[in-house]
């Protein structure tokens, strides 16, 4: 696996609950040489031009092409990438209907208390894909230049400082949450639906703070448009050594990630899942993706299905915790 050490344990959602194969059912599956034989949907529960959605295109474009099928990008962005998932939830389990999972996905288990499905359970994990830091960044003209001046600022104004988000319970959401709370001061919540009209907003300054994906930012910072101030990972990026992570700036212990990973509906076949994670692996592999990858600062994290089932539900957990500490809600 590349890039991510990640915990072996097995997947604790729908197959932990089903139960035992008979020894007939555990004799190996016939592999399916004709899948896929028609396009293959994969569903982006966030807008186009987000922090996951270039590098979901990148994997699918790879995929299409190893697998000589059309992998068909559909966004279908809002209410904390819910409305995206309960579609593929409800999807039939054929291979043809997938979900670009996020953090997002498994800060919504938590925030979103009355779904029409199981976050969890509903899904069988293909492959997580890779992660990337957040950044925490400003417009120029927030007269701030380092993450202690903005602490300092907001204590000021007595939290009259705005952030953009993309969207209630988004990742930019209570990645902003956990900063406030950890420095101690109190910010205003702009949720947007998607990233594209908070970016916009932003770079306009008419919402002067955000803690967006790294890669969408990193050309608006290096033309000027914005100011970096940290990065939410647990080491710098490469792409802006100069800018400190969370940790170094004064919040010890803060650590975030934008990631992505594919899933399946619950009772996908399993030599179709086995597929699907075999040929991701692949593609993260192939020189146009790895380029991609590293101009974009992802770390790319080819994992097993039980490995990303493990990290999805540690995510979750994780955020829960968030969550109950920030008292973040669903604006």
């Amino acid at each position: 696996m590349a890039g991510l050490a990640l915990a072996l344990a097995p997947w604790a959602g729908p197959a932990a609950a089903q139960p035992a194969a008979s020894p007939a059912q555990a004799q190996p599956q016939p592999p399916l040489p004709d899948y896929p034989n028609r396009p293959v949907r994969v569903v982006v529960p966030f807008s186009p031009g987000g922090a996951v959605d270039g590098p979901a295109r990148a994997v699918a474009q790879e995929l299409g092409r190893r697998l000589k099928q059309q992998f068909v990008i559909e966004n279908k962005p809002g209410a904390g990438a819910t409305i995206g998932a309960e579609m593929v939830a409800k999807s039939p389990p054929d291979g043809y209907t997938l979900l670009l999972m996020s953090q997002t996905n498994a800060i919504s288990a938590t925030l979103y208390t009355k779904l029409s499905f199981n976050p969890v359970d509903d899904f069988v994990p293909i492959s997580l894909i890779g992660r990337e830091s957040a950044v925490l960044v400003v417009h120029p003209s927030l007269p701030v230049a380092s993450v202690g001046e903005l602490v300092a600022l907001a204590r000021e104004r007595h939290g009259n400082i705005n952030y953009a988000s993309s969207g209630n319970g988004s990742g930019q959401h209570l990645f902003m949450a956990q900063f406030a709370t950890m420095a101690g001061i109190r910010l205003t919540h702009v949720p947007y639906r998607g990233s594209g009209q908070a970016t916009t907003d932003l770079l306009a300054g008419t919402v002067p703070l955000a803690f967006p994906g790294l890669a969408g930012m990193l050309g608006h910072i290096k033309a000027g448009k914005l100011r970096a101030l940290a990065v939410s990972g647990s080491r710098r990026s490469p792409h802006l050594p100069e800018v400190p992570t969370l940790a170094e700036a004064g919040l010890p212990g803060y650590s975030a990630y934008v990631w992505l990973g594919l899933m399946a509906p619950r009772g996908t076949p399993a030599p179709i899942v086995e597929r699907l994670h075999r040929e991701v692996v692949a593609s993260l592999e192939a020189d146009g993706v790895k380029r991609y990858f590293a101009d974009a600062g992802i770390e790319p994290a080819g994992s097993t299905p039980a490995e990303f089932g493990t990290y999805f539900l540690e995510e979750r957990d994780r955020w829960a915790r968030v969550i109950k500490d920030t008292g973040a809600k669903i604006d």
